[in-house]
């Protein structure tokens, strides 16, 4: 497989909790900031996705929380592919802050996107 796509972050104040690092929540928002860059550099625009009748949304998401980012630093968000059928895609996001290991995929397969119509109609599933 080719290269690992990979989107950087900087954490913004607002995004911490009260123990100073980044609150578990926004790491799904992180997640989905970085499919969406990555989904626009591999095949372009979503918009132009949409219009031509096709959709993602989440069907599941678990996330295993190692060591909180903190304020101001950089979190580079890896993408790796870990299924692509014709309905649904595996992608195993991996949260680093340098070389230490903030968060990751909690068990294979996750987050899972299924296909759907803009309209939120689910498509069929596959393997």
């Amino acid at each position: 497989m080719g290269e690992v796509f990979t989107h950087r972050l900087r954490v913004r104040y607002s995004e911490c909790d009260q123990q100073g690092v980044v609150f578990n929540g926004h790491y799904l928002f992180f997640y989905d900031v970085a499919l969406t860059e990555m989904w626009r550099e591999l095949f372009g625009d979503y918009a132009d996705m949409v219009a031509q009748g096709y959709d993602l949304v989440v069907a599941e998401a678990r996330i295993r929380y190692r060591e909180g980012a903190r304020f101001d630093e950089l979190v580079d968000v890896s993408m790796p592919l870990a299924h692509l059928g014709t309905t649904s895609m595996v992608v195993r996001p991996v949260f680093r802050v340098g070389g230490r290991l903030e968060a990751g995929a909690a068990s294979p397969g996750q987050p899972l996107f299924r296909g759907a119509a803009p309209g939120g109609q689910q498509a069929n599933r596959d393997a």
